[in-house]
């Protein structure tokens, strides 16, 4: 092996090193899991990266209801393809299939690090691909392990584990770039970016305009090359992206087609942060949601300020890295370009999501410099003044620490004593201090990371919601679940006391628990219609505890847990864990011809509606102190829909109360309170229900509640309507990981509904006839019945699978033809030349040949 590359695999093994040492410490600091009793589990890690993780562990051993198109656990059957493409569709996804099914939060968490380290290796890789650097090749090193350490990856992708395929992608797009400038590995290229796209389209986006921006600045600065040989090289560069892009088309074609048909969600306007909170974000042990988090150690920092003082380094280097590093900071804080970077839409949540690009910047600056000799004295006191300046421009910054200072001073000692003594080491040859400043540089990376890993820990579980780790509880609801589970003669519901937003894929069963990006529309209204709830803009659609919706959807077992008591706001419940049956129609029932109804303001009507029977009474209320009053029927069943309440309901007054306490949960857009039991009428018919909101919004108990907010539903007419639709429904049912096939008694006429939305990519065919696209009633999939039809079959097909395996196919077969066709040619020129060889020799050696 040349050394070269020997010095390459110790640079990137340093990296991986560095960063998992770095990010396990402060982990170990903060007491956070696996080495501590406080969980890592913060908002969509514990609400949506674990649960899919699960899934997708479930899915790998065969244990899932659904498969790779359709997952019925969730919604009551969604597309799960496009969730594979947006969660778990990085290859480093697969590895949770070796750990066992309780240990999925570790699973999690060791990917998560593996990724980082990955990062870090791949970055260092990349600057010496740059340039070698000679005897320097450790620096290297501890610059891909400060890329991977950057406050972006601590603070805030490390609980988006999907995030860090864009940290893995951002130096791997920059080799591809390398090598289309160079004309190398035509194949890989492409097969690199198709990667990068397939593990997470969104980070791979940012990750490619910023590998292009340094594609561009290497052309612009590389000094003697012809115009026409720079747009060859961007030539290449654009076709192996396409390429690549193309061959990743499957699941981009899906993914985006799902976001299409997706619940919209909140819409947000970008404000820019301040230039004092962007300067505290260079420094350590800062955290915020909302500001770029651009620390990369001040080592690293160091280093790249130095590159404009660096007289070693080239002048339109030191100026074109120098301006690049300054412009994609700019473009952070400027409207339009922040579009440009978001795929022109403001996120939800950090408006910053493009910050590791700048970090990669910032790192292959700070290599520049120290690749071409060492910073001089001048240099690095013109570089350390800059960094001083911005430490100074940040003072007035709310997110600064106590450690924030010292730990930057610490690390700018460390650094510059580091430089310093390796410029000695080289010059004098002295290897001892070649090791002390590699020690000073390594240990100041490492501290500041770990310490910045550590306090964003502590800071992410005060200001997040966060989720308790597989445990006890999860283990006594799948217990349950498994113990009531006859899919797919009825559906299993995981209760509505949940753990997370996506508590089917945790712990099994069929419920209408679903968060996801992809959350269908369709989903999110027709369950809002019935009186369900929601949490994070309609895209965590909630279980709906409920016997009439329940019996619509084909619910006939439901688990009941208490309050999940790792939440901060639930209250000591020392309910056992229970299960309720009750008759279910099969999956697919049949409503009579006819038009069908429309859906109306009321959830109780609109429950009415799709069941096909009325079920309720509505009473008029009025409300007094806290206090809502109606008349039900003796023993009826009492329902309050009140979708805006925040706060707690019980039958009974605000004094004297008969029920347990309810909790609502609404304000929306955000949330959206559920339908609620509260329990029986008393025999006089006399409901009261106290009204209890939180001690810091009192006024909200005596807020008006919506018209018909009030439901008594009388059982005895709910078990008739379900006989009937029991009777007249399928005869048998089977599912697939694709679709559904029912049996129906001869001569049924009318509507066949199916327990499941009507969600885009249903196809359904009576009696083998031509396939069609499935109809709509209220909301669910339905097919015409006609009086003939005995069997009927409904399959799914997510939108965008055809025209992306189409794309896909063409793309390989491009590729296939790229990388043959130099060889094919290759060969016949070798060809040729051989049997021009053999020509020329023969006629040499005939008799005579030079007289004739």
């Amino acid at each position: 092996m040349p050394i070269v590359q020997a010095f390459r695999i110790r640079a990137a093994a340093l990296a991986a090193l560095i960063t998992v040492v770095a990010v396990c410490a402060g982990d170990a600091v903060a007491r956070s899991f696996p080495f501590g009793p406080r969980t890592r589990s913060v908002n969509d890690l514990g609400n949506q990266f674990v649960p899919f993780h699960a899934h997708l562990w479930d899915l790998l051993h065969g244990r899932a209801d659904g498969g790779a198109l359709l997952n019925w656990q969730s919604g009551y059957g969604t597309s799960f393809l496009a969730d594979i493409g947006t969660y778990v569709s990085s290859p480093f996804a697969l590895l949770v299939g070796v750990f066992p099914r309780d240990e999925i939060d570790l699973a999690v968490y060791v990917i998560t690090v593996l990724k980082m380290a990955v990062a870090a290796a791949a970055m260092t890789v990349l600057l010496l691909a740059l340039r070698e650097g000679g005897s320097r090749w450790w620096v290297a090193g501890v610059l891909g392990a400060s890329y991977a350490l950057c406050g972006w990856a601590v603070a805030e992708a490390i609980y988006n584990p999907m995030w860090m395929d864009g940290l893995i992608a951002f130096p791997l797009l920059c080799l591809v770039g390398e090598w289309a400038r160079t004309g190398r590995h035509r194949v890989l290229g492409p097969v690199l970016v198709a990667l990068a796209w397939v593990a997470n389209f969104y980070t791979a986006y940012m990750a490619t305009l910023g590998a292009a921006l340094v594609l561009v600045l290497r052309l612009l600065a590389e000094e003697g090359s012809a115009a026409g040989a720079r747009v060859r090289a961007l030539r290449r560069a654009a076709c192996a992206t396409l390429l690549g892009i193309g061959l990743a088309a499957p699941v981009l074609a899906v993914v985006f087609l799902g976001s299409t048909h997706a619940y919209p969600g909140w819409a947000r306007e970008f404000t820019p942060s301040g230039w004092a909170d962007v300067f505290a974000r260079l420094l350590p042990a800062t955290y915020s949601f909302f500001t770029p988090a651009v620390f990369v150690g001040t080592g690293a920092l160091l280093l790249a300020c130095t590159l404009v003082f660096n007289r070693a380094a080239p002048r339109r280097e030191r100026r074109a890295w120098t301006l690049l590093a300054g412009a994609v900071a700019v473009s952070m804080q400027w409207g339009p370009t922040h579009l440009v970077w978001h795929v022109f839409a403001t996120p939800n949540g950090s408006p910053y999501r493009q910050t590791f690009v700048l970090a990669g910047i910032l790192v292959i600056a700070g290599w520049v410099s120290v690749s071409y000799g060492w910073p001089g004295r001048r240099a690095l006191l013109g570089g350390g003044g800059v960094l001083v300046l911005a430490a100074l421009g940040a003072v007035t910054s709310e997110h600064l620490t106590a450690w924030t200072y010292p730990l930057f001073v610490g690390g700018l000692l460390a650094a510059g004593g580091a430089v310093l003594l390796a410029a000695r080491a080289d010059l004098r040859g002295r290897r001892i201090l070649g090791v002390a400043a590699a020690v000073l540089l390594v240990g100041a990376t490492v501290g500041q990371a770990a310490a910045t890993t550590a306090y964003s820990d502590r800071q992410r579980l005060g200001r997040l919601d966060d989720y308790a780790p597989w445990g006890e509880r999860q283990r006594l609801q799948a217990r349950a679940v498994e113990g009531a589970n006859e899919w797919p003669a009825f559906r299993t519901e995981t209760g509505r006391e949940q753990s997370t937003g996506n508590d089917p894929l945790v712990v099994g069963g069929q419920g209408a628990s679903y968060y996801s990006s992809h959350t269908p529309d369709v989903l999110t209204r027709t369950l809002a219609a019935l009186g369900g709830g929601w949490m994070s803009g309609g895209r965590a659609v909630q279980s709906l505890d409920n016997p009439v919706t329940d019996a619509v959807f084909s619910v006939g077992a439901r688990v009941h847990m208490p309050r999940d008591p790792h939440r901060g706001r639930a209250r000591p419940d020392d309910r056992a864990v229970t299960v309720t049956r009750a008759p279910a129609p099969p999956l697919v029932t049949v409503r009579p011809p006819g038009r069908p109804p429309r859906f109306g303001a009321s959830p109780f009507r609109n429950q009415e509606a799709l069941l096909g029977a009325s079920v309720y009474t509505l009473p008029p209320t009025r409300q007094t102190s806290g206090t809502l009053r109606a008349a039900c029927p003796a023993g009826n069943e009492v329902f309050l829909w009140a979708p805006d309440f925040l706060g707690t309901a019980r039958l009974g007054t605000a004094r004297l109360g008969t029920g347990p306490e309810s909790d609502l949960r609404g304000g929306q857009p955000a949330r959206r309170a559920a339908m609620q039991p509260l329990g029986k009428a008393p025999a006089d018919g006399r409901v009261e229900i106290a009204l209890k909101a939180p001690a810091k919004d009192p006024a909200a108990t005596v807020a008006d509640l919506p018209a018909g907010s009030v439901g008594c539903l009388d059982r005895e007419r709910l078990n008739s309507a379900v006989a009937a639709l029991t009777a007249s429904g399928a005869s048998s049912v089977r599912v697939s990981d694709s679709g559904v096939r029912a049996e129906l008694p001869p001569g049924t006429r009318g509507t066949a509904v199916f327990a499941m939305p009507r969600i885009a990519g249903w196809s359904c065919s009576v009696n083998g006839s031509a396939t069609r696209p499935a109809d709509s009633y209220l909301g669910l999939v339905a097919a015409p019945l006609d009086g003939r039809a005995t069997s009927l079959v409904c399959d799914f097909s997510p939108p965008g699978l055809r025209i992306g395996g189409y794309a896909g196919g063409f793309s390989l077969l491009v590729l296939v033809v790229v990388g043959a066709f130099p060889r094919v040619l290759a060969r016949i020129r070798s060809r040729r030349r051989n049997n021009d060889d053999t020509h020329s020799s023969s006629e040499d050696h005939r008799p005579f040949a030079r007289t004739t």
